[in-house]
């Protein structure tokens, strides 16, 4: 039967004894998604109803193609955020377009995920380091708080980033509606009670519960308090959306800057579920859940999901055994949807405002910032960079400034890999470094000396002037330099050129070149590039210890020759 069901392996098989456990997960799940469902379409400009299609079709989508039993797809906040970029950039005339727009973002996004597992591609999620994933969702959280303006004061606010908002609020400071304003307080301050408290209601669904009730009694919407209205009563037809007058360019960046926030924060919080309940996660197998999760989302006027802290987090408290939890979530959402929607009408922005915000406020780890800064100056100061950047120039060009972020530190790490020069110590077998081993000697007329990391054409020059200075600092009647290429795992075409030239050079100052260890692609680099043809080929060593015995068949007593300079190491 999993044979025949192969895409249902996160349901079957299934022991009779886990139903009531996922019963119980599915309701609590369902609770969970209510507040979210209803108020993270608030972000993006998008009408309620596409977050309740969202949290229920998605659900469906990786309760049948997912891998894990464990985790929840449904809505996040830093996707919510990008889209609503996204959704900024594109032409859109009316709220139709708009919804649209959403879920041709999610089939993208959907079909994004299924070609990269093809091409194994799920390594890509880990794209964004962590310190700069914290930095970038942290300035996406501040932009929601600034974008919960509105909400809280109910007076419409019409620009953006992070300054202007507040200064119009100030200018408009007249057309705040107070009521709005105490009422957006309360239920903030009852979600941080409920969380001091620890619930065992998640303080959202109180809130929800609270303000409907409250909104019902007072008549908050006849006060002047704005609400959410009617949502429609059932689920929509599956339907492709209209694009066609819609710019594909802006369409596809947009989608791939989404994929890349949701996979990699969602896949991050998947990793850190799993290592605190032992479950191992397949990073390429799930893309397959979250393709499918938002191909389902997008046919149904949903908008791009990914991988649930919230909901996953409530589904291990509760005991899930299964994707049927999920199921069951997305069918108490259904009925909900179906009879229940009226009773969500009078429910107050202000509150939909409140949980924003405080879910927001949760998003920003400050333990992870303070982390950073205590183990990396520098990777704290990319993960400021990144904030910076969805903060001050938007989520779009942000998320450019987390990826130039990346690769940036990628490159100031690899730019000056270490180096070290190799000796013997008497006594024991093996080779040394001699910066750190005292009694470590060089075998006489020998250079030993490694390198590790890859040499590549961006730190070619670096690596020659480690080689010109090791070189010039060796003792007279130096006659062999034996470069140790075991901690190497790339060369290219620039450094290849780089180490020919060097060779002419260091025979010409009497010194000939002998390489070992080399890995089988560096090699074949080299040879393509003539290293080991003609009359000054250099010989190639299977291992350093064959290189010194092959090249100085006698060696003499182990002892520190006058004049060796002792590993002029670089800095770092």
């Amino acid at each position: 039967m999993t044979r025949m069901l192969a895409v249902a392996r996160g349901l079957l098989p299934y022991k009779p004894e886990w139903l009531r456990l996922d019963l119980t997960s599915g309701f609590a799940i369902a609770a969970v998604s209510i507040p979210s469902a209803i108020a993270y379409p608030a972000i993006a400009g998008l009408p309620a109803e596409t977050g309740l299609y969202a949290c229920i079709l998605s659900l469906v989508g990786y309760a049948l193609f997912g891998p894990s039993r464990k985790l929840v797809v449904g809505p996040d906040a830093a996707t919510m955020t990008v889209l609503a970029a996204t959704l900024a950039t594109l032409p859109l005339a009316n709220m139709a377009d708009r919804v649209a727009a959403a879920a041709a973002l999610a089939l993208i996004v959907g079909v994004f995920c299924i070609i990269a597992r093809w091409l194994r591609l799920g390594v890509v999620a880990s794209f964004l380091s962590r310190p700069i994933l914290i930095g970038f969702i942290s300035g996406i959280s501040i932009s929601i708080l600034v974008g919960q303006i509105s909400r809280f004061t109910g007076v419409r606010i019409e620009s953006d980033g992070l300054v202007a908002p507040v200064l119009e609020i100030i200018r408009k400071a007249g057309d705040i509606h107070w009521l709005s304003v105490m009422f957006g307080a309360g239920m903030f301050a009852l979600l941080v009670v409920a969380a001091r408290l620890r619930s065992p209601v998640p303080g959202p669904v109180i809130v929800v519960l609270v303000a409907v009730v409250a909104s019902a009694l007072f008549d908050l919407e006849h006060r002047g308090m704005k609400v959410i209205g009617s949502l429609p009563g059932g689920l929509p037809a599956p339907a492709l959306p209209s694009i066609t007058s819609l710019p594909l360019r802006e369409l596809l960046l947009g989608a791939a800057a989404i994929w890349l926030v949701g996979v990699s924060s969602g896949l991050v919080a998947a990793r850190s579920f799993g290592a605190k309940d032992g479950f191992s996660v397949d990073a390429d197998r799930e893309l397959t859940g979250l393709g499918a999760a938002n191909i389902f989302a997008g046919t149904f006027s949903g908008f791009p999901v990914t991988i649930s802290d919230s909901r996953t987090a409530i589904n291990l408290a509760t005991g899930g055994r299964s994707q049927l939890a999920g199921l069951i979530a997305a069918i108490t959402l259904t009925v909900l949807l179906l009879f229940l929607n009226d009773a969500l009408r009078v429910l107050p922005n202000a509150a939909l405002g409140a949980i924003l915000a405080f879910a927001a406020l949760s998003l920003i780890d400050l333990q992870g910032l303070r982390e950073t800064w205590r183990i990396s100056r520098m990777e704290f100061g990319f993960a400021l960079i990144s904030m910076w950047g969805a903060i001050s120039l938007g989520v779009l060009s942000g998320v450019v400034i987390a990826i130039a972020g990346t690769l940036l530190y990628v490159l100031l790490k690899e730019m000056r890999p270490r180096d070290a020069l190799l000796g013997r110590v008497p006594g024991r077998p093996g080779f040394y470094k001699l910066h750190r081993a005292g009694d470590a000697a060089p075998p006489d007329g020998m250079i030993l000396f490694m390198v590790q990391g890859s040499i590549l054409f961006f730190n070619a020059d670096y690596i020659r002037a480690r080689l010109d200075s090791v070189a010039s600092a060796a003792p007279p009647g130096t006659r062999r330099f034996v470069f140790d290429a075991g901690a190497i795992a790339q060369i290219d075409s620039t450094a290849a050129t780089m180490l020919l030239q060097w060779r002419v050079d260091l025979r010409a100052a009497g010194m000939t070149l002998a390489i070992a260890e080399l890995h089988k692609e560096p090699k074949e680099i080299l040879e393509r590039a003539g290293f080991f043809d003609g009359p000054e080929a250099t010989v190639a060593f299977d291992d350093l210890e064959d290189a010194v015995r092959g090249l100085d068949p006698a060696p003499t007593a182990f002892r520190q020759p006058e004049g060796v300079a002792r590993a002029p190491t670089p800095p770092g």
